[in-house]
């Protein structure tokens, strides 16, 4: 599609061990479209970060790119050298991490972090720079921006700080921004405020953005469509609302029942039996059939189908259907 900004297919990372070769992300596949926020949502452990990280080129070693293709508007990135990908970073993906101290520079002044990222990447003087992070940082909410462009990150609250970062990873202009867990470490009421204005922001500019979390809420509040991973693998994919109101896989339909957003107030929360398998000991077969109550014989043998091979949206053999779908 002439509006897809990134297309990941058949995404493999693995990772070499001593006794074995580890696969945190397996055969992953899926696009972003321009101004459109997908959530990549499953328990910890399930390659969302992982993935994120392959596509801005920040695997820590051992871990690397083994199998698929990363594109980004159109230019394939995964097979860039380390140089050609900083220059990527930061001008064509921005990035907001969940600790805002990981972005920012303790000894800098924020606004020359902001300035010293524009003239790296924007053909732009030095005084339309720091009149650009100015209106940076109003543009996230900062107030009195032009009086606390000269402030330290430790002079700002954590709200705050991640504003800063947001307005960060906004100033080269982006056309895709990468969000891992951007709002965990925040009070409920802040991370209403970061969501409403990273969803505001990506509407205004037309910025794909790939929103990592755990977070059901979250991903009802902003995704416009949302991946399911488990075990390094899709396991379901498709708009936000078919996916939370009508989960096709058990996976999915587990976490839904497991969060407070899907109870319908009930006394008691469903749960999940069991946990997620570690990477070096897979179950054969399906990597959720010992968790699933719809297993079957077909599922402790085989793999599983990928979105590709079954119904387009649940990488399951015996899908949940409703009335609409059966």
């Amino acid at each position: 599609m002439s509006d897809t900004v990134l297309s990941v297919r058949d995404l493999v990372v693995e990772i070499p061990t001593r006794h074995a070769v580890l696969r945190p992300v397996d055969k992953v596949s899926y696009d972003i479209r321009k101004g459109e926020i997908l959530g990549v949502v499953g328990e910890s452990g399930a390659g969302k970060s992982m993935t994120g990280n392959a596509v801005i080129g920040l695997l820590d070693r051992p871990a690397r790119i083994t199998g698929g293709e990363i594109h980004l508007n159109g230019q394939r990135i995964d097979n860039l050298s380390t140089s050609q990908m900083r220059r990527v970073r930061g001008k064509e993906i921005g990035m907001v991490f969940q600790d805002p101290l990981t972005s920012l520079n303790p000894l800098i002044p924020i606004g020359d972090q902001l300035s010293e990222t524009m003239l790296e990447h924007l053909d732009i003087t030095r005084t339309e720079a720091r009149e650009r992070a100015v209106a940076a940082l109003e543009e996230v909410g900062i107030p009195a921006a032009r009086e606390r462009i000269d402030s330290y990150p430790h002079e700002f609250s954590g709200g705050m700080r991640q504003r800063v970062v947001i307005a960060l990873a906004l100033c080269a202009e982006p056309s895709l921004v990468i969000a891992d867990e951007p709002t965990t470490a925040l009070d409920v009421s802040v991370q209403a405020q970061i969501i409403a204005l990273l969803k505001r922001l990506c509407r205004e500019r037309g910025t794909a953005v790939m929103l990592v979390t755990h977070d059901m809420g979250v991903i009802a509040e902003a995704a416009d469509r949302v991946a399911v991973m488990y075990a390094g693998r899709l396991a379901e994919l498709g708009p936000v609302r078919q996916v939370l109101t009508a989960p096709r896989h058990p996976y999915t339909d587990g976490l839904m029942g497991s969060t407070p957003l899907a109870s319908k107030g009930q006394a008691r929360l469903r749960q999940i039996p069991g946990a997620m398998p570690r990477l070096g000991s897979l179950p054969p077969g399906c990597a959720f059939h010992p968790r699933c109550p719809k297993v079957q014989d077909k599922c402790r043998e085989d793999p599983g189908p990928t979105l590709d091979t079954c119904d387009g949206r649940a990488a399951c053999w015996f899908p949940i259907l409703t009335e609409a779908t059966a």
